[in-house]
């Protein structure tokens, strides 16, 4: 099979200077097809917002909620080891297992009560709490409405959703278990887990996840993640402190708190993810013609 034959002018040309570009693909993904000038693009189209313009996701990496890459491994992991401490702990709970009596020697060295764990202890209080994810909800909402974001009320309503879960998932568990409380409080039962706990991990934590998405600096980022975890720290040891609860109490509260929060930010990831694609799928292209 032959070579398909090359046009004798870049062949045997005598014309000195460096070869000339031919017009085609080449030329047009240099200059743009319009002849704008801009490089990289074969159309008019302008460039990619850059990825430090665009406001952070739920979970503080840079660039917009989904499309962008997930990580799957990392979210199962958080959903599956709280979720099998809080079963393991439950089950203790329910047979009155050995790893009660180590909860209740770690209890008798913590348990001394003072004004500071007092107010610790507060901080989980729905009167406290609650009030605190409202003012982030409405910030939320409204940030994201006014910059054009689709389906802007997802998150906000998916926080007040959760925070609306807590009881009905901790209610009745405290009824199942009917675990006692520590000798530091009057004789009662129903102790397991800390609603306090959970309270304050669903509110802080939507509360985090939501102010997140519109902090432009990674220092910002971080501090506020680091407000919420203390917080959240304060709040578990001035209950067991206190002796309001037993530390395990504490402990599941948190378990089932990561479980929840890790699911929220599944369910908004994939609610925008599914609202991007449809509206991917219904913009019309603007790139008419072979480049």
């Amino acid at each position: 099979m032959r070579d398909t034959p090359r046009p004798q002018g870049t062949v045997g040309g005598n014309r000195p200077g460096p070869p000339q570009l031919r017009p085609g693909r080449a030329l047009a993904h240099t200059t743009g097809a319009s002849g704008s000038g801009s490089p990289h693009r074969s159309d008019s189209r302008p460039p990619q917002t850059p990825r430090g313009g665009r406001p952070s996701d739920l979970i503080g990496r840079p660039g917009t909620t989904p499309p962008v890459p997930g990580r799957p491994a990392s979210f199962l992991l958080l959903l599956g080891l709280p979720a099998l401490l809080f079963a393991l702990i439950t089950w203790q709970v329910v047979v009155d297992g050995p790893l009660l009596r180590l909860d209740a020697r770690v209890s008798r060295a913590l348990v001394h009560p003072d004004r500071i764990s007092g107010l610790l202890a507060d901080l989980g209080s729905v009167p406290v709490a609650v009030p605190v994810l409202v003012v982030a909800l409405g910030y939320s909402a409204w940030r994201a409405r006014r910059s054009g974001t689709d389906r802007w009320w997802l998150p906000a309503t998916a926080a007040a959703v959760l925070m609306a879960l807590v009881p009905a998932l901790v209610v009745p568990l405290k009824v199942l278990t009917d675990r006692p409380g520590t000798p530091a409080v009057p004789p009662a039962t129903g102790y397991y887990p800390s609603g306090h706990t959970a309270t304050a991990a669903i509110a802080y934590g939507c509360a985090t996840l939501l102010l997140l998405t519109w902090l432009r600096t990674a220092r910002a980022r971080r501090a506020l993640v680091l407000l919420c975890v203390a917080v959240n720290a304060g709040v578990g040891f001035g209950l067991v402190r206190r002796g309001y609860h037993w530390p395990l109490d504490v402990v599941a509260s948190w378990c089932l708190g990561a479980v929840l929060l890790t699911a929220f930010v599944l369910c908004v990831r994939l609610g925008v993810s599914r609202s991007s694609r449809r509206t991917s799928a219904g913009t019309p292209s603007s790139h008419s013609g072979p480049s």
